[in-house]
């Protein structure tokens, strides 16, 4: 791993990377190899690598370097590139704000001025031609969803029980239950019961699993832990420690059945109730945030609505693999260098805008003159189905078949110029709808859920 790479904060640098992670990384290495000679990287822990070096589980890289790796395998393999390039590295160290103004092709010295703060350094204002803000996302916590009972010891966050039994080595409990069927709670399920955690169950609001189809089967079928889908803790029960939680089934409504309910004894009740953008900074720079993602508001370029700051990763929309994260931060990364050389692709012309059973589409536009991967999620399940590419009156211009699309699983497309030759300026509908038997397919790229 790699922690500060720097002895001294230069006064301005082509490309600052916010967010030492997997997408900040791969920012970082392709701004630099795309023309930004000087680039930083910020990261507020003591080593880069973000969340991926308490993921020591496997099933990492398999698009991004065609092998399975652990998490922290993964990001070695990112900082080992990193070591043979002049990136600087700045750890134990936050980006307070961001002000100034930038355009594409100007001298970096006179471009946005980014505010940091470091043990190290103190504090700095440094010029950048261009920002790429890459910091992840966070966890929603029990305040989120207002659980009732008092505020015993034992409640906490998967991602933190993930931190505590990975890296520290201590357990946080010996009988757990788990709210919330996120990916990162069905991971600690099997994780406890490999420590000797008796794990109680996975309790899940929505009629569905809300993590990766692979992971329910890998780590709650093949360790006989038991599913309760439709079913949310309505009480926790304990004073100075959890012994236990009120679960109950839900109706149609999501509302809690109570005569229905009944007591699961544990000492630990872990949260994996979702994630979302660490859009900290992004409020703070007043950009145009998704209001289904949390997230900004990008174009296909990964640009925001402020000139000279782009946004990847979690930053923007919550992945289901690092390989789609490491794909678009590289996009992002290339532009931001683009932004500071003046070669940026043309502008966007058409907009996207999400249509029947699709929640969300990122990028938010697209140009007619090139290729582009479109990642969205769907609101329901359906199986024998179509995405489709629509006009404002509903004439499919793109449709490709899908066996399935689940809300937990992120839908990818890739689109061809062809596509979108005819719709400069217009707005295109995106929609996931059963399949209508007997239409032809419009062209393009498979889509992938």
């Amino acid at each position: 791993m790699i922690g500060s790479r720097l002895r001294q904060v230069a006064a301005v640098y082509d490309v600052i990377v916010v967010g030492g992670g997997p997408a900040g990384l791969d920012a970082g290495l392709a701004a630099h190899a795309n023309g930004a000679g000087r680039v930083l990287v910020v990261d507020r822990e003591p080593e880069a690598g973000g969340i991926l070096l308490q993921c020591i589980h496997s099933g990492f890289g398999l698009h991004r370097f065609q092998a399975e790796l652990t998490g922290p395998e993964y990001a070695q393999r990112l900082i080992e590139q990193l070591l043979t390039t002049t990136i600087d590295v700045l750890c134990d160290a936050y980006v307070l704000d961001v002000d100034g103004i930038s355009r594409p092709g100007a001298d970096p010295s006179q471009g946005l001025r980014v505010k940091l703060i470091s043990a190290a350094h103190g504090m700095r204002v440094v010029r950048a031609g261009a920002v790429v803000l890459a910091m992840g996302a966070r966890e929603r916590t029990r305040g989120a969803i207002r659980i009732p009972g008092a505020r015993p010891a034992g409640v906490m966050t998967a991602g933190l029980a993930q931190k505590m039994v990975n890296q520290m080595g201590v357990l946080p409990g010996r009988r757990a239950a788990i709210l919330g069927s996120g990916d990162i709670g069905l991971i600690m399920a099997r994780r406890l019961t490999l420590e000797g955690v008796e794990v109680a169950g996975v309790f899940e609001i929505l009629p569905h699993a809300n993590g990766l189809g692979r992971n329910v089967v890998q780590c709650l079928q093949d360790f006989d832990i038991p599913l309760h889908l439709s079913t949310t803790v309505v009480e926790i029960v304990g004073q100075e420690r959890v012994c236990g939680v009120r679960v109950a089934p839900v109706d149609d409504g999501r509302m809690p059945q109570l005569d229905r309910a009944w007591d699961v004894p544990c000492d630990t009740l872990l949260l994996a109730i979702g994630l979302i953008p660490d859009n900290e900074l992004a409020r703070r720079l007043r950009l145009r945030l998704d209001p289904v993602t949390q997230g900004p508001v990008v174009t296909s370029r990964m640009e925001t609505s402020r000139d000279g700051v782009f946004a990847c990763g979690n930053s923007v929309h919550i992945h289901d693999l690092v390989d789609f994260v490491s794909q678009e931060a590289a996009l992002a990364g290339r532009c931001a260098a683009a932004w500071v050389t003046g070669s940026l692709p043309p502008a966007d012309n058409v907009r996207l805008a999400p249509g029947e059973n699709v929640a969300y589409c990122v990028p938010h536009g697209v140009a007619t003159d090139r290729s582009h991967t479109l990642y969205l999620r769907v609101r329901r399940a359906l199986e024998a189905c179509a995405l489709r590419l629509c006009t404002p009156g509903g004439e499919v211009v793109h449709e490709r078949k899908l066996r399935y699309v689940l809300p937990a699983e992120m839908v990818n497309l890739t689109i061809q110029p062809r596509v979108l030759a005819d719709f400069h300026g217009d707005t295109l509908r995106v929609e996931v709808v059963p399949r209508t038997a007997g239409r032809g397919e419009a062209g393009g790229e498979e889509a992938q859920p």
